[in-house]
């Protein structure tokens, strides 16, 4: 059976998907990393999806839904680097932005849903998202007041959803698709 994450993406870094031409597009690979600004996939496996959340002006919004292909380096990631200067992964530089330069930047393979900024969490559905640890407890999104995020740090990192929650984040993106 597979398990539904979360994972923030910063504003830079969504700054950069819009500068760089991605909305639109599918990310064929994420990375996942050891230090806080880049979150390592803990506990991610094949067959897992990702939603990549965003928030903008107390809104959450869902990025992309990524499916987990694989993790680690292969062909398409290009060669590993020689120096510190050199690219981790020149055979994803257009998707780079997403933390390939990041501490310990792993590549996490996806088949991920088009990135997309319109696909708002509503404040109904944010007020009962609820994510789970590995001893079974649950807990729900802190700081939502009146259907807004008020402060995004309980988003920030890596966390598996519940299956409730998971459900109904996939019948939002479902039910947005273009």
């Amino acid at each position: 059976m597979s398990d539904s994450f979360t994972v923030l993406w910063t504003h830079d870094t969504c700054r950069a998907l819009r500068k760089a031409g991605r909305v639109g597009e599918r990310p064929p690979v994420a990375f996942s990393g050891v230090h806080s600004s880049l979150p390592a996939w803990t506990g991610a496996r094949a067959g897992d999806e990702v939603y990549a959340l965003h928030v903008n002006r107390r809104e959450v919004f869902v990025v992309s839904r990524m499916r987990v292909i694989d993790m680690g380096r292969r062909d398409c990631c290009g060669i590993a680097p020689a120096a510190w200067e050199d690219p981790a992964y020149p055979g994803h530089g257009d998707w780079s932005i997403l933390g390939a330069g990041g501490c310990g930047a792993e590549a996490v393979h996806v088949d991920a849903t088009p990135v997309r900024f319109d696909v708002a969490v509503p404040g109904g559905l944010l007020a009962r998202l609820a994510w789970r640890n590995r001893r079974g407890q649950t807990r729900g999104l802190k700081y939502v007041v009146d259907g807004r995020l008020e402060r995004s740090a309980s988003l920030q990192g890596f966390y598996r959803l519940t299956s409730e929650s998971a459900d109904e984040l996939a019948d939002l993106v479902d039910g947005t698709a273009p």
